[in-house]
């Protein structure tokens, strides 16, 4: 027998303001039609790529005030000041890193006697991620860095992405522009890069083998460079110890590089592995007139990333920035002695609709199950992903604790 339940949609709080929401007004009338226990009440938002009456519409209950609630949904991280003691979370934390950023944030939760959970640590049993934005990630971070490759080549210009209604817009915009003089690389095979990989294809480009792509230079084709094509050992190439244990290991990227235009980066990165490639050698490329784009999609900030050129995150409506490889100086954009930068790190705002619906689907389908049993905390995929609770990390956060005392 289910749980009764109560879940509050937050309003998104953090600057610049998020439009994403975890579950749309139809998602939300399914929800409570497939657990007749549970009530679902949204907090009103004048960013929310949702309207308040499109909820309405639906029968959905808009407030003020959601703290109320048994269980708070939102996306981005939580206002700090505006945690409500005592209560269930769900959102994207940042902290499992132990991101500077977020210690503050962390901190409270604890103090405040808050259940956290993360949705970036909800996995299945065979470890994969079952909720995620990272489709719509790849999606418009591919359509950012050919937009810019477009601009920097002179191939014609292409709508910024948020100002496309939909995924529609933007794919009839790109198969409009001749990128058959084009030639890149995407690095991971997982979700991000599979969704990079759709805008790819539409874009008119043919994939290739990794070693078929190094060994020529013919136009209009890309690669996708798993993690082994990625980094190898000196003593023992490639091992799946890597996962573990990326010490020793160097970067193998940069033959692939040398007869590239544009790098799409959409591969988790280990702060324990080395960079993809040295300053020096980014200053060599651009010498070389081949690769003059990155969309890294990762978004790690040098000094500690896979790009040491991603000096800084750069937002929606200003998504490309030029940074000279041998200073790290920041230029304006589509400079000759410059490489572009697109590093904005909410990409899937850019087509927040689309997202919100396909991340909705995932948590009816993968979550909203297991939370609303009566023993919650125990079903094994919410627990491995709960980081706080009762005032405390839980045994699989224990490695934060430093983090949290510093």
């Amino acid at each position: 027998m289910n749980a009764q339940r109560t879940i509050g949609i937050l309003a998104e709080t953090k600057s610049p303001p998020d439009s994403r929401v975890v579950l749309p007004p139809s998602l939300c009338q399914e929800a409570m039609q497939r657990h007749p226990s549970l009530k679902i009440v949204v907090q009103s938002s004048p960013s929310r790529c949702f309207a308040d009456d499109e909820y309405r519409e639906r029968g959905i209950e808009v407030v003020d005030d959601v703290s109320s609630c048994d269980v708070l949904l939102g996306v981005k991280e939580v206002a700090i000041d505006q945690l409500v003691d005592d209560k269930i979370y769900f959102f994207f934390s940042h902290t499992i890193k132990a991101q500077p950023y977020n210690r503050r944030l962390l901190q409270t939760i604890l103090l405040k006697n808050i259940e956290l959970i993360d949705y970036e640590c909800l996995r299945s049993k065979d470890g994969s991620r079952v909720i995620a934005f990272g489709r719509w990630a790849g999606i418009v971070g591919a359509y950012n860095g050919l937009r810019a490759l477009a601009m920097r080549l002179s191939l014609g210009e292409l709508p910024a992405m948020h100002k496309c209604f939909d995924l529609a817009e933007a794919l009839e915009a790109i198969r409009a522009i001749d990128f058959s003089s084009a030639r890149l690389v995407v690095t991971g095979t997982g979700r991000v890069s599979r969704g990079a990989e759709e805008i790819v294809k539409a874009a008119g480009f043919e994939e290739v083998s990794p070693s078929s792509y190094v060994s020529s230079e013919h136009k209009g084709q890309y690669v996708m460079l798993p993690t082994e094509s990625l980094f190898t050992h000196d003593e023992h190439g490639f091992q799946t110890s890597f996962y573990t244990d990326p010490s020793g290991y160097r970067s193998t990227l940069l033959p692939y590089l040398q007869s590239t235009n544009l790098l799409i980066n959409g591969i988790y990165w280990d702060n324990r592995a080395p960079s993809f490639f040295t300053q020096e050698e980014a200053h060599t490329l651009l010498k070389s007139t081949r690769l003059t784009t990155i969309a890294d999609i990762t978004c790690d900030i040098a000094p500690v990333a896979s790009i040491p050129l991603t000096i800084r995150p750069s937002i929606i409506g200003d998504a490309v920035y030029g940074v000279d490889p041998q200073s790290l100086a920041e230029l304006p954009p589509y400079s000759s002695n410059g490489l572009d930068i697109m590093a904005v790190d909410n990409l899937p705002n850019e087509l927040p609709r689309d997202a919100s619906m396909d991340f909705g689907a995932m948590f009816i389908e993968h979550v909203l199950d297991a939370m609303m049993t009566h023993d919650y905390p125990s079903q094994e995929m919410i627990k491995q992903a709960t980081i706080a609770q009762a005032g405390k990390l839980t045994p699989a956060y224990q490695y934060l604790t430093e983090y949290v005392n510093a």
